[in-house]
C-alpha cells in the first residue's frame, strides 16, 4: 500500500463528497417544507398551535444537524472502538421499551420517555447492528464461510435483538433488522446456503406469527385488498392512493392537499409521501426520486471505492439503513407490501428516524474522506 493510502488510513483526511452532503441538506429541507405543509391542521387541532409539528421537527433537524457534524469530524477509530458499547446500549434500550419505563402508544410499547421526547431504540439499534456486522465480517474473513464462525454469531446476535422487537411487539421492527443481517451477511462472505436456509425458516417464522395474531392477520387481507375493508383495516392504505390519485401530473400544489384534512391518519409521519404525491403530482415525485437515487449513488459509490474492509461494510450497512427506510415506506403508502411503521429517512416526522438518518449521513460523509480516488 503507498504511502498516500497508509497516510489516509491513519487520519490523514481526503476530500468529502460534497454531492453527497447536498442530497443529505436538500432531502432534510424537503422533510421540513413537508411537514410543516401536512401536519399543521392536526397541529391545531390537538395542540392549538398549527405550527407544533413543524416546530419540533425543526429543532430535531438541528440536532441532527450537530449529530452528524460531530460523526464527520471524530476519527472512525474511536467508532470502532466502542462497538460492542453501542450493542449493549441498543439491547438496555429496547429492554427498556417493555420494562415500566416504555411509553405505550397503541397497545405497543416501541418507545422510551425521555424528557419532552419519545425515543425510538429501533432505530439507534439498527446502527449498533451494522457497527457489530461490519466489525465482525472484517475480522472473520478467514473463517466467515464456516457454520460456527460466520453464520452463528451474527445470527444469535441480530436474533437475540429481534426478539426484545417481538416483546414489544414490533414485527415490523425485526423484518428490517433481519433484512439489514441478510445483505451484510451477503456482501460479507457468509455461505449462499446457509443463507438460502435461514430465509426458508425465517419466512415460515413470519407466516407463523402472523396467522396467530388476528390483528397482523387483518392487515395483511387488507393489503391485498384495502378496498374490501375500506373502512376498516384498509382504510389508511385506501386513502394514501386516493391521494396519489388527486395528484395526477402536477399535484394539488403545496399546502392544498385535501387528504391530510383528517382523511389520512399519520399524514406528517409514516403516510407523508402521500402527501407529497398529491401535492406535488407525478412530476414532483419523479424529482423526489431523482433526488434519492443521487443520495444512494453517491453513498454505495463510497462503499465501493473504500479500501479498508471494516469501513467497506460499516458504509454498505449505513447506505442499507437508509435504501431499506426508504423503499419499504415507498412500498407501504403504494400499497406493494403489508403496512408497517416504516419512517421515509429526511421526511417523515420523528425525532429519532431524523435524528439516526443524520447520524448515518454523518458516518458516510467522514467515510467519504478516505476514498482514494
Amino acid at each position: 500500500m503507498s504511502n498516500s493510502l497508509n497516510g489516509r488510513k491513519d487520519g490523514a483526511r481526503g476530500r468529502m463528497d460534497y454531492w453527497l452532503l447536498t442530497a443529505t441538506l436538500v432531502l432534510a429541507g424537503f422533510g421540513l417544507i413537508m411537514v410543516l405543509s401536512s401536519s399543521g391542521i392536526m397541529a391545531e387541532r390537538i395542540y392549538g398551535d398549527t405550527y407544533y409539528f413543524f416546530k419540533r421537527q425543526l429543532m430535531f433537524t438541528g440536532a441532527g444537524l450537530v449529530a452528524m457534524m460531530i460523526c464527520i469530524r471524530v476519527p472512525l477509530k474511536v467508532i470502532y472502538s466502542l462497538t460492542y458499547l453501542w450493542v449493549g446500549l441498543a439491547i438496555v434500550l429496547l429492554a427498556l421499551c417493555i420494562s415500566p419505563l416504555g411509553a405505550s402508544v397503541n397497545g405497543a410499547s416501541r418507545w422510551v420517555r425521555i424528557g419532552p421526547v419519545n425515543v425510538q431504540p429501533l432505530e439507534y439499534a439498527k446502527v449498533a447492528l451494522v457497527l457489530y456486522l461490519a466489525y465482525f465480517f472484517a475480522r472473520k474473513q478467514d473463517m466467515v464461510r464456516t457454520f460456527s464462525v460466520g453464520f452463528l454469531p451474527p445470527f444469535l446476535v441480530t436474533g437475540f435483538l429481534c426478539g426484545l422487537l417481538l416483546l414489544q411487539p414490533d414485527f415490523g421492527g425485526a423484518v428490517v433488522m433481519c433484512g439489514l443481517l441478510f445483505f451484510m451477511c451477503l456482501v460479507g462472505g457468509t455461505r449462499f446456503s446457509y443463507l438460502f436456509i435461514s430465509l426458508i425458516f425465517a419466512g415460515g417464522a413470519g407466516w407463523l406469527l402472523i396467522s396467530s395474531s388476528p390483528y397482523r392477520f387483518k392487515r395483511w387481507t387488507a393489503f391485498l385488498d384495502p378496498f374490501a375493508s375500506a373502512q376498516n383495516e384498509g382504510y389508511q392504505l385506501v386513502q394514501s392512493l386516493y391521494a396519489f390519485g388527486s395528484g395526477k401530473i402536477f399535484g394539488t400544489g403545496i399546502g392544498a392537499g385535501q387528504r391530510k384534512l383528517f382523511f389520512l391518519p399519520e399524514a406528517h409521519n409514516d403516510f407523508i409521501m402521500a402527501v407529497v404525491g398529491e401535492e406535488l403530482g407525478f412530476v414532483g415525485m419523479s424529482l423526489f426520486f431523482i433526488l434519492v437515487g443521487l443520495f444512494l449513488y453517491r453513498a454505495f459509490r463510497i462503499a465501493m471505492k473504500l479500501e479498508d474492509l471494516q469501513d467497506r461494510f460499516t458504509a454498505f450497512g449505513t447506505t442499507c439503513i437508509l435504501a431499506l427506510g426508504m423503499i419499504l415506506n415507498l412500498a407501504v403508502v403504494l400499497g406493494t407490501v403489508p403496512p408497517k411503521g416504516v419512517a421515509m429517512p429526511f421526511i417523515s416526522y420523528g425525532g429519532s428516524s431524523l435524528l439516526v438518518s443524520f447520524l448515518c449521513a454523518g458516518i458516510l460523509l467522514n467515510l467519504s474522506r478516505r476514498v482514494t480516488a
